[in-house]
């Protein structure tokens, strides 16, 4: 139920028990068209559906090519999306039983612990998100029991981590951790410091663009007695990038947090240069880093999101050179054998004793390149 009570509205408690999780919820907020309704019970039938009272306020209520409802309202073509096994080298089908294939790399016995990279780690807190994005690689597992309120898998996790020197960087993951409480944060938190090891926590959230409000003055007090603590966010379109957005990044800012974003890119979303241009000319003045544009991944019920490679390439190719250096994501794809980044050519020709290169205006340049002799 929608309030009118300011109070109530600023308040992420109040967000997060009220985040629209049923159709009658849902038209409080929107005017649904038919087909969203026939998407809604289909889709139910597979997919949760949550969303919070502020990220459903920034839709254009009457407009179904809204870049928000279409991360956020169920879509038929969610039940469309097939994997095309066939296709996929052998060593992707051994993880296509689920509902993505990346799954099964870098699992552990301790079920809240992906270790795929030599020296950090992926914990997960919880299965809940304040919204249930459409595109998400884990859109099977959201909504189901949360693993926050199991106390000894967290241990089990924690220990994962003391037992093992290599791993300096450890990623605090879900769903979304900003949707536990600030004890139980705190609680991961001081043991992770404790553990002499551990350089560098990073939390993943995407509650500064779904429900900003989680960033509270309280919160920010505690985050600030552990660190270096990192934030890596997730804004996909220009239009999530508001007031209530600004406050929140502001407030870790000055916690002496910093913020990068991690977009990705989906189809009929932010898969053009303007668009893309203007998200990371904002996320910059909101003094954000833009950081990964992810190709989307091969999830099944959200293969629709995804564009060719090329459409990243020309964006990356559109950026470069016509923006700020800083303000140019990488663009990387993820595979079972991790991230792979993925770039223009830029060096197009060799010979003996030189390199061809061009700019982003395909102008050319031999510069002198040495011959080193082993």
């Amino acid at each position: 139920m929608l309030t009118t009570d300011p109070t109530a509205w600023d308040d992420w408690r109040w967000q997060l028990a009220n985040s629209a999780t049923t159709l009658e919820a849902l038209k409080e907020q929107l005017n649904i068209t038919p087909d969203e309704v026939e998407a809604f019970h289909k889709v139910g039938e597979r997919y949760s559906f949550r969303a919070t009272p502020y990220y459903l306020s920034l839709i254009e209520k009457d407009n179904p090519n809204d870049p928000i409802r279409l991360q956020a309202i169920p879509s038929i073509k969610e039940l469309d999306d097939i994997f095309h096994i066939d296709q996929l080298p052998s060593f992707h089908k051994s993880g296509v039983d689920s509902e993505n294939p990346l799954w099964k790399e870098g699992k552990t016995d301790v079920a809240c612990i992906v270790h795929r990279y030599p020296d950090r780690v992926l914990f997960y807190l919880t299965n809940l998100c304040p919204t249930f994005c459409r595109h998400c690689s884990r859109k099977i597992r959201a909504g189901r029991e949360s693993m926050v309120s199991d106390q000894a898998l967290i241990d089990r996790g924690i220990a994962y981590i003391a037992e093992r020197p290599e791993i300096r960087d450890v990623l605090l993951s879900g769903g979304d951790p900003l949707t536990v409480s600030d004890r139980k944060l705190e609680y991961v938190l001081s043991r992770l410091r404790q553990i002499p090891h551990v350089q560098i926590i990073r939390i993943g959230t995407r509650v500064p663009v779904t429900m900003p409000q989680r960033i509270t003055p309280q919160f920010c007090q505690m985050i600030k007695k552990y660190h270096p603590i990192w934030i890596n966010t997730h804004f996909n379109h220009p239009n999530e990038i508001t007031s209530e957005a600004k406050l929140a990044i502001e407030r870790l800012l000055e916690a002496g947090v910093p913020v990068g974003n991690q977009s990705v890119l989906l189809k009929g979303i932010n898969d053009s240069v303007e668009v893309m241009k203007e998200l990371v000319h904002k996320l910059l003045i909101a003094r954000v880093r833009p950081y990964y544009l992810y190709h989307a991944d091969l999830v099944r019920g959200a293969e629709h999101f995804r564009t060719s490679i090329n459409v990243g390439m020309h964006i990356i190719e559109s950026l470069r050179g016509h923006t700020t250096g800083f303000a140019v994501p990488q663009y990387v794809i993820c595979t079972p054998l991790g991230k792979t980044p993925l770039n223009p050519n830029y060096v197009i020709g060799t010979g003996p004793g030189y390199i061809v290169l061009r700019n982003y205006e395909w102008r050319t340049w031999k510069d002198p390149d040495r011959h080193e002799t082993t």
